[in-house]
């Protein structure tokens, strides 16, 4: 009877592991990050706001596919003035593009590192962009399987328009800016789709 009972369940085991993984970002440790820098110092910043849509299995990559959709208005560099200035036509002209995207078109593996080839589209101009990032698996403080991507590499702001017709950039801020990424979060299996033409559940009656 027990075998019966565990049947149904050894059934499903192999086709959810079929399945497409989901990962989900843990926001409190994730970071979109970047720097710029001028001939006196450096500006670090971030995006705060975003959606992420990571799917695939960690381990052999099945399925893997990666897009990013991020809030411009989102920057912030520690200084409110400096940021609604960012938000301007002088540089990122948040009210015309609202968001900054990367679509995958490639993922794959070189030796210890994930290489990510995509798509960004930025300030209405898209380009060609290789990721490379150091991938690591652990445990959390709670005790939960836990994943990270981190990347860095350099960005001409100049090939995205970004600071064109800014002079207070044509005077001082250099054209490379370098993005930190950081992303953290958990693979989870997708739930399943709810069954089309099924009746819907009564209310139990009082």
């Amino acid at each position: 009877m027990r075998l019966l009972t565990l049947l149904p369940a050894l059934l499903l085991a192999p086709s959810l592991m079929a399945q497409g993984r989901v990962f989900r970002v843990d926001d409190n440790h994730t970071v979109l990050g970047f720097k710029a820098s001028t001939l006196l110092f450096d500006v670090p910043g971030r995006f705060t706001r975003y959606k992420a849509d990571i799917q695939g299995d960690p381990a052999t990559l099945d399925g893997a596919k990666v897009r990013l959709e991020i809030e411009t208005r989102s920057i912030n560099t520690a200084n409110s003035n400096r940021d609604d200035h960012l938000r301007t036509p002088d540089f990122f002209d948040a009210a015309k593009y609202p968001k900054i995207t990367f679509t995958s078109q490639e993922v794959r593996k070189d030796g210890d590192r994930l290489k990510v080839h995509g798509i960004l589209t930025m300030h209405g101009v898209s380009k060609d962009l290789d990721l490379s990032f150091v991938a690591a698996e652990g445990m959390n403080g709670a005790g939960t399987p836990t994943w990270s991507y981190r990347a860095s590499l350099p960005l001409d702001r100049l090939d995205f328009g970004v600071g064109v017709d800014s002079v207070a950039a044509k005077i001082s801020l250099k054209r490379q800016v370098e993005l930190d990424l950081l992303l953290v979060g958990f693979f989870e299996v997708p739930a399943a789709p709810a069954k089309q033409g099924a009746a819907p559940k009564k209310a139990a009656k009082k």
